[in-house]
């Protein structure tokens, strides 16, 4: 890219409020790249939708035709080969997509730098594109109760998820910043 923009990378654990620390970035003149977005519209495409049909049947599907993800999460969250195989089947995709967005945005003024939503920033070693890495922080509390509220996960769901990324503690200390979303956002 001729106009090479930052990158700042935003991670943290599960409920720790990543999504509303990167709005608030893009309030302030940066491009957020949600991954989760991307991964939700990945799911809307034919080719994606038919290889996850010849995976695993209709049983990952709402009556409506589209991704049913929870019963997907569920699959991929308790078998590490499934987990992998979607995650060889996205990531690629997603890659490409944030790769696009970036070159449209690359001479746009009105975007100062990329904010990379992306929750396995380090599992999947994009941290080193990243000119910054901001570690959002919640008490373990915080993020159950946000957990339970927005997607109905108990206590041994939200562990099981977790124990699937790097520890916390890890990915704290290798980011350049600590951002603490503890309580209310005008805190933040």
């Amino acid at each position: 890219m001729a106009h090479r923009k930052p990158i700042i990378g935003i991670v943290g654990g599960i409920g720790s409020g990543k999504s509303y620390v990167s709005k608030l970035f893009g309030q302030s003149g940066c491009l957020v790249i949600d991954s989760d977005q991307q991964v939700r519209d990945a799911y809307q495409r034919e080719d994606v939708r038919k290889t996850l049909q010849q995976w695993w049947g209709e049983g990952v599907f709402k009556t409506d035709g589209t991704v049913n993800r929870s019963a997907v999460g569920a699959r991929v969250f308790s078998s590490t080969p499934d987990r992998h195989r979607l995650e060889r089947l996205l990531h690629p995709l997603v890659a490409d997509e944030r790769q696009k967005l970036m070159e449209r945005h690359a001479t746009d003024p009105q975007v100062l730098a990329f904010v990379w939503d992306t929750p396995l920033l380090f599992e999947t070693g994009l941290d080193g594109q990243c000119d910054k890495v901001v570690f959002v922080e919640a008490a373990r509390d915080v993020r159950l109760e946000r957990v339970r509220t927005t997607r109905g996960w108990d206590e041994p769901e939200l562990s099981r998820r977790e124990n699937l990324q790097w520890p916390l503690d890890r990915k704290r200390q290798i980011s350049d910043y600590v951002v603490t979303n503890a309580t209310d956002a005008d805190d933040v």
